[in-house]
């Protein structure tokens, strides 16, 4: 029974036309089946009739291909899976048996470049840097994700490049080639830092190891390039750093461990000639320090009861509070007279030391001065130090007096990480005040393969620190609760570097190749030429069954014959009638022109005569040699010159697709 909807009109007898995708796909499916699937299956079918011998196989080509291949796979995918699988936490931790550490993850100076990094440089070259380096960057952090798996990854500043350069709504840069950049772009340049940063944070996964809290991310230190420097620090422009990365000024507890990072490009300002000029970029990280080991201990107390299972505050007594006494109201804090864990200092700009202080002998980009077989390393090795000196927007280390109220108000420093210099540094400070033993100052290597470092890295830190309810370390002894390890990044320009050396390679031995036949060494790998007319493929069957021209000949009468006098010929062998002989003529009364009394003629049917073998055979000959005809012209052989361009040109081209292929392939899969 037919159903009507409410206007009245039969339920199902209209439907919505098809969209234009779904029009598109079918044209697309039926595109795939009828054209590109013949085509692949004739070629593939081609392939399989080809002489696959030993000598084609290992042509220069090939060969070629398969290097380059190998070659892609190690730069885009072994080179970083190796490196990092050779930090894994394993093969350097050195804890008791049970220890359950805490892993954390320092990342320095990713200093995303940007239009101001190369202002000389044309539009192709630059857009390429930026993309291969913001590659780099992902892939690297999302195989430490995904392998290391810290449970903490804290930032040493320096996120942006430029991002002191950027104009705000209430400040302008007075360079008038930047002035076009403002909010908008600093907006799209924190969206690019989440797609690479905050995009692949759970690339490994988002729970929490057993034995740990929880998983964090800390990016909230600021650099000289994010706000700049001093004087040249503009406060809009850090209310913006801060908006969306937090506080520079911060204490995190992390591991047992009280983790302390101060914005020292602010802070620098109380160094300059009149600093009161300029107290408004200080004074925050200055009231912050005041503030500090009080902060310290009441942080201190709160995850100590955590741990307990406790709530973090005590909670407020059931009293009265007057109206007057509401600003002086504070949150209740535990009054338990705890230990304090070990401090850790974050900046990003190092601490002061005398110049020639050397780095160690894990100092990239200046190693330490060769000394003598059984020398002790100098101890005042410029070549090896970091440059006590500064310059426009940047200052390599802190001044000394803010060095010392720094460590005096923090308190109890035992470590303390910066980054800036880009190279690794490692110092022991006996000048200032610390937990005991000095404090060890670890600068952390930019993770930009663009940053003057050929291999970038990033430093590890282990942290195992089991105290009791009060703080106090269960094994007595809080100098050896933290292990730090340096984990090297590949070399990205020396993977470039060696590319580059191929493609030489590959145009010499294509070169050499291309002259060779030129000159007739060798031949190159060609299909037979087909004639307009299928003469030759006939005359080489018959002349390989032993017969003569003239045979011949009457072999293809005879099969042509045989067509023509078949029902079940083919279309091509039916003969034209004359046209003379189809004119008409009115039908007399007596019939069709007949003699009168004589009867019409019958037509007598009979099956079509079964064919010899040799006729099947000779037809199918033929069949095969019409299907191989081609309408297209003959080109003549090239020679000389012109046949090695081509040869060299066809050899190039069929390399670079291969190889191109292949390594977008690898680049845009992960």
């Amino acid at each position: 029974m037919t159903t009507y909807d409410e206007y009245g009109m039969p339920v199902g007898a209209y439907a919505e036309p098809e969209t234009l995708a779904h029009q598109a796909w079918r044209v697309a499916r039926a595109f795939a089946l009828y054209r590109v699937k013949p085509e692949l299956d004739k070629k593939w079918s081609t392939i399989k009739r080809r002489d696959w011998s030993l000598r084609r196989l290992l042509g220069a080509v090939r060969v070629l291909i398969l290097v380059w291949w190998a070659a892609v796979y190690l730069g885009e995918r072994s080179a970083i899976r190796n490196a990092v699988d050779a930090c894994r936490w394993g093969k350097w931790e050195q804890w008791e048996t049970g220890a359950i550490p805490h892993r954390l993850v320092f990342v320095a100076d990713p200093q995303l470049i940007d239009p101001h990094t190369y202002p000389g440089r044309p539009w192709p070259l630059n857009d390429l840097t930026i993309r291969y380096v913001d590659q780099y960057l992902r892939r690297t952090y999302s195989r430490i994700q995904e392998v290391l798996y810290p449970d903490t990854v804290f930032f040493l500043g320096d996120l942006f490049d430029g991002g002191r350069e950027w104009s705000t709504h209430t400040h302008k840069n007075p360079d008038k080639q930047w002035q076009q950049y403002g909010d908008d772009f600093w907006m799209n340049e924190y969206r690019r830092f989440g797609r690479i940063f905050f995009g692949h944070w759970g690339d490994g996964g988002f729970e929490a190891r057993p034995g740990q809290p929880g998983r964090k991310l800390i990016s909230s230190l600021p650099g000289n390039h994010d706000l700049g420097f001093a004087r040249g620090v503009d406060t809009s422009v850090r209310d913006r750093f801060n908006a969306y990365f937090g506080d520079g000024n911060r204490i995190d507890i992390v591991g047992n461990h009280t983790f302390v990072s101060i914005d020292s490009v602010s802070l620098s300002a109380k160094g300059l000639a009149n600093p009161q000029a300029v107290e408004n970029l200080w004074k925050p990280t200055t009231d912050f320090l005041d503030n500090a080991k009080k902060q310290k201990r009441r942080l201190v107390q709160r995850e100590l009861r955590t741990q307990r299972g406790l709530h973090a505050y005590p909670g407020f007594e059931h009293n009265v509070v007057e109206r007057d006494e509401l600003a002086k109201a504070t949150i209740p804090h535990s009054g338990d007279d705890v230990t304090d864990f070990p401090t850790v200092l974050l900046s990003h700009v190092p601490l002061f030391r005398l110049p020639g202080t050397p780095c160690g002998p894990m100092r990239e980009k200046y190693p330490p001065t060769p000394v003598g077989k059984g020398e002790e390393p100098l101890e005042d090795d410029h070549r090896n130090a970091i440059t006590v000196s500064g310059g426009y927007q940047y200052q390599n280390v802190l001044h000394r007096e803010i060095t010392v109220e720094v460590a005096d108000k923090v308190g109890d420093i035992r470590y303390a990480f910066s980054g800036d210099d880009h190279d690794y540094c490692e110092v022991l400070h006996h000048a200032y005040t610390s937990g005991g033993g000095g404090i060890k100052e670890i600068t952390v290597k930019s993770l930009s393969w663009a940053m003057g470092v050929r291999h970038p890295g990033m430093v590890m830190v282990s942290m195992w620190n089991p105290v009791d309810n009060l703080g106090k370390p269960l094994s007595g002894d809080a100098s050896k609760t933290l292990q730090s390890h340096l984990c090297l990044m590949p070399d990205q320009l020396g993977i470039f570097i060696r590319y580059a050396g191929f493609f030489g390679l590959t145009l010499l031995v294509l070169g050499i190749r291309a002259a060779l036949i030129a000159r007739g060494v060798i031949k190159p790998q060609q299909a037979a030429e087909i004639p307009l007319l299928p003469t030759n493929s006939s005359s080489a069957e018959n002349e390989k069954a032993g017969l003569n021209s003239h045979d011949a000949a009457q072999n293809l009468s005879d099969a042509t014959h045989s067509s023509n006098s078949s029902t079940s010929s083919n279309h091509a062998s039916l003969q034209v009638r004359n046209m003379q002989s189809r004119t008409r003529s009115v039908s007399p009364i007596g019939g069709y022109g007949l003699p009168a009394g004589s009867a019409p003629p019958t037509f007598t049917y009979s099956y079509p005569q079964a064919q010899s073998a040799d006729q099947e055979k000779r037809r199918e000959t033929q069949a095969r040699d019409w299907e191989n005809v081609s309408t297209k012209k003959s080109v003549g052989k090239k020679k000389g010159m012109a046949l090695f361009w081509a040869e060299f040109g066809k050899s190039l081209g069929t390399v670079a697709v291969c190889v191109l292929g292949w390594y977008f392939w690898l680049i845009w899969r992960w």
